[in-house]
């Protein structure tokens, strides 16, 4: 399996991205001391794609998929792109705030500790429903992991369209995600004008 390895505060410099949107509260004191050049057209497009991978941890050919699948829905591409980006599992799992980052969350569901409607699954990529029950698998709930997890990511809003039970680490997807309440910095319409040439 293909896992991008790049630090990420570096990738977030490069990117020009905030590191919370992944789950990182430091912030890189570093500064790019980049020639102040215009980007092209091109350059503007291909950065938001690579944020929109980079963000969700998806790599090009899933991407491409994503893409296609959303082309093919009814209404705005680069809306339906977004809405199943955000409803992947590992997605939904950070989201809850069972895990502190997206790659914890990855991680998470790849060690078969998430329970979706009763049923393990472990993969990140998985595309969760209006109406499903995402939880912490019992066995899973006591480890010294998931409690200092808890202490972290208490104090993190739930997005409005899932309900959470921090408790007893179990959450339900009321409905599927609009765009507006997607808290991600990616213009998702340059990325449609990018495939679409």
């Amino acid at each position: 399996m293909a896992v991008d390895k790049t630090p990420v505060l570096k990738r977030c410099r490069s990117l020009d991205l905030d590191p919370t949107f992944l789950g990182y509260d430091k912030k890189s004191k570093r500064t790019l001391n980049r020639r102040s050049r215009k980007m092209s057209e091109y350059g503007t497009q291909l950065r938001e794609k690579q944020k929109a991978k980079f963000i969700y941890g998806v790599l090009e050919k899933p991407f491409r998929n994503y893409y296609d699948k959303a082309d093919r829905m009814k209404g705005m591409t680069g809306e339906n792109l977004m809405v199943m980006l955000e409803c992947r599992l590992d997605s939904v799992v950070f989201r809850m705030g069972f895990a502190r980052t997206r790659r914890e969350a990855r991680q998470i569901v790849d060690h078969k500790h998430i329970l979706v409607n009763g049923k393990c699954i472990n993969i990140p990529s998985y595309e969760v429903k209006a109406g499903d029950v995402v939880e912490v698998k019992e066995s899973s709930r006591s480890m010294q992991r998931f409690k200092d997890i808890a202490e972290v990511t208490g104090g993190r809003t739930t997005p409005e369209w899932m309900a959470v039970d921090k408790e007893n680490m179990k959450g339900t997807i009321n409905s599927l995600p609009k765009r507006e309440q997607i808290d991600v910095p990616v213009d998702e319409m340059q990325i449609v004008e990018l495939y679409s040439k």
